[in-house]
């Protein structure tokens, strides 16, 4: 009882402490938003002429985590399938340890890395700009994000695959089969957890961008681009005069970036949710179907078989 109540007083704490946030950017935010004449949702960053849209930041922000996510989620898939196969379990168990030890890793070491090896090898390889780039920092967002992706896909595949294999080999299911035909079908709202969390996770990062983006305020027009994130653009802009554009555009990209926190959020606990509710006739149903498939598989290759032998009879 005692325990349940001092949870029941963090939660409250937690939640209050949420909404005083919520409420001290849009406070700040808010002549942004009720001012006709503001240039904030414009493209252009030009303090010197008045501009100070951050558009494009957020343009380069969503364009970094969704670049990042198109190169991570094959790779997260894979790494996870990998380690669900039986041959394989020897090796997954190292596998997941360096999953786990990646996770650890300070980002200042992966922009540390980046700015002496990548950056040099993207300059010198490409020939286009200096390097510091749109595909420099995606490409090691990619490893920032993940082990979060790896880990919230096998924290759902690997128990599923252990409560289903003794039933799957019961009916001549080999371990890829079970791979493919039942476990990651069923993942699906495991998968769409791990990319949004994914993505959040790299809109969110501040010192990659920073340091390998290059800072630019402009759209990209390629991946050699030299592009400038929200986070970058709040912890480059130093805007000491309290009430002006410049000033208040920043805590305006802060709520913005904020509320898309907010909204992945909100979608990975409803499409948890939906994964507890209908994961279980999910796993029925395709097991069911798995079946026919491996079924309809094993008879043409005995059909196949069988005419052979009669052409050598």
């Amino acid at each position: 009882m005692m325990a349940e109540r001092l949870q029941q007083i963090c939660s409250a704490v937690v939640l209050i402490l949420i909404l005083a946030l919520f409420g001290f950017l849009f406070w700040f935010a808010l002549p942004v938003f009720i001012n006709p004449n503001s240039s904030t949702f414009s493209l252009a960053w030009q303090p010197e002429q008045g501009q100070f849209g951050i558009l494009s930041m957020l343009a380069a922000s969503c364009l970094l985590g969704l670049v990042a996510l198109i190169i991570a989620l094959p790779v997260a898939l894979g790494v996870c399938g990998f380690c669900q196969l039986e041959q394989y379990k020897k090796y997954s168990v190292w596998i997941r340890r360096l999953i786990r030890f990646m996770a650890g890793i300070p980002t200042v070491v992966y922009g540390i890395a980046a700015v002496f090896l990548l950056v040099p090898f993207i300059r010198e390889t490409f020939n286009q700009g200096s390097g510091f780039s749109l595909l420099a920092a995606s490409l090691m967002l990619v490893l920032l994000i993940l082990p979060v992706m790896v880990m919230v896909l096998d924290a759902y595949c690997q128990p599923l695959t252990a409560r289903l294999s003794q039933t799957a080999a019961s009916m001549g299911f080999t371990s890829p089969q079970l791979l493919f035909h039942v476990t990651l079908p069923a993942a699906k709202p495991a998968i769409c957890s791990a990319a949004l969390l994914g993505f959040s996770r790299a809109i969110g990062d501040t010192l990659l961008p920073l340091m390998l983006a290059g800072n630019a305020p402009q759209l990209a027009s390629s991946l050699f681009d030299s592009v400038r994130a929200l986070t970058a653009h709040i912890g480059l802009v130093i805007a000491t005069e309290h009430g002006s554009a410049e000033y208040n555009s920043l805590f305006a990209a802060g709520f913005l970036l904020l509320c898309i926190n907010l909204f992945i959020t909100l979608s990975v606990r409803k499409l948890g949710q939906s994964q507890q509710q209908g994961a279980g006739k999910k796993v029925r149903s395709d097991l069911a179907l798995a079946t026919t498939q491996v079924t309809n598989v094993n008879t043409s290759i005995n059909t196949q078989s069988c005419s052979d032998n009669r052409q050598t009879t």
